[in-house]
């Protein structure tokens, strides 16, 4: 939908006779993704474009290419961006590679013409939000165990590796920090099969990571996910607090 949305944006940029004008709208309104899209084109002229899904969010947008590899770039590009916020999201996925139970995405830094992507799998399933009420309550007990183990696991973790990361920022532990968008469910098996989208994950309190699982969503928010998690935490943390 988003990449059918963007062509169109781009075409009708087209009618317009001032070249600044459209050139800045193009750029700016519509991330310059016509170019991004061709520089990857060009960089992997192995892969079948053909079938292309756009996606946008939070900083970046993306394309999932034939539904094997996710290229994911920041919104606007920025020759003064300082190497550490590109290769933020790589480190924090990395650190977490043998941590989490669930699939998190193994990100590649490519560039592309000027353009520098996160390359990553596609994990495939549905995202979790996207589901009825009704659905979403009937597997709430389930999916919350799983997750609460994710949280469990990635909170009270402390890779040294991002351990500059923490630097002035309250908290108690590893957060993803906007669960709630970006829960991958498998339609076969209705397991959740993997977190995407780590940009906004960092160093924070875990009220508030619960909280996230929840805060965009009224239907998540009402069917009781929220609660499973929190009582399936609270019986691994006993069980653990016991074996210390």
């Amino acid at each position: 939908m988003w990449k059918l949305f963007f062509e169109i944006c781009y075409f009708g940029c087209g009618l317009i006779p001032n070249r600044r004008i459209r050139n800045k709208l193009r750029t700016k309104q519509l991330f310059d993704w016509h170019n991004k899209y061709n520089a990857l084109r060009k960089k992997f002229p192995e892969l079948d474009f053909h079938r292309t899904r756009m996606i946008k969010g939070g900083w970046n947008i993306g394309f999932i290419v034939d539904n094997k590899y996710v290229f994911k770039i920041r919104k606007r590009f920025e020759s003064s961006t300082p190497a550490e916020k590109i290769t933020r999201e790589k480190r924090i996925t990395d650190a977490f590679q043998s941590i989490s139970p669930l699939r998190i995405p193994k990100i590649e830094i490519v560039k592309a013409g000027k353009y520098t992507f996160y390359k990553y799998d596609f994990i495939p399933g549905k995202n979790l939000n996207t589901f009825s009420q009704r659905t979403i309550e009937k597997h709430a007990w389930a999916w919350g165990e799983q997750l609460a183990e994710f949280i469990y696991k990635v909170h009270n973790s402390r890779p040294a590796e991002i351990e500059d990361l923490r630097t002035n920022v309250k908290g108690d532990g590893w957060n993803h920090n906007d669960m709630c968008n970006n829960i991958i469910v498998d339609k076969k098996t209705m397991k959740i099969a993997g977190l995407i989208d780590w940009e906004y994950a960092g160093w924070g309190l875990l009220e508030t990571e619960f909280n996230n699982i929840v805060a965009y969503s009224k239907k998540v928010r009402d069917s009781g996910l929220q609660i499973a998690v929190m009582s399936h935490y609270k019986s691994i943390s006993d069980s653990e607090s016991k074996k210390s």
